[in-house]
């Protein structure tokens, strides 16, 4: 009788042992997934710049030919008003603000899509 509880506890005890562990790599699965899916979420506007002529003149951290998006996004806080100008001059183009070289006009883009453009744009502000 002895022999069989004690042959059982070792069982339990060896099971549970194994449980824990998958337990503990299951979670650091899920972690780790989780990690990944939040690392490559990317916003609407960065996808819309992504597919756009943007990234001919402006980088998000260094000057091209037109401003980093990290200086636009200093320059300007993230305000309703700066938001719709912004998207104007997307659209419109524009000239003067950044030096001499006028900003293409982007007729074609939807002022909603100029507006998540820019939004983006002034999140990068550190």
């Amino acid at each position: 009788m002895k022999k069989t509880s004690l042959i059982l506890g070792a069982v339990v005890i060896f099971m549970a042992s194994f449980s824990k562990a998958d337990l503990s790599k299951e979670k650091t699965v899920a972690a780790t997934a989780t990690l990944k899916n939040h690392a490559f979420q990317v916003s609407a506007g960065e996808k819309l710049i992504n597919k756009s002529d943007c990234m001919g003149c402006h980088n998000k951290t260094n000057k091209i030919v037109g401003p980093a998006y990290v200086d636009v996004a200093k320059k300007y806080p993230a305000t309703e008003k700066n938001i719709n100008a912004l998207a104007d001059k997307i659209i419109k183009g524009g000239t003067g603000v950044w030096g001499s070289l006028p900003m293409t006009a982007h007729p074609t883009v939807k002022k909603e899509d100029a507006k998540l453009m820019v939004k983006y744009i002034l999140s990068l502000k550190k």
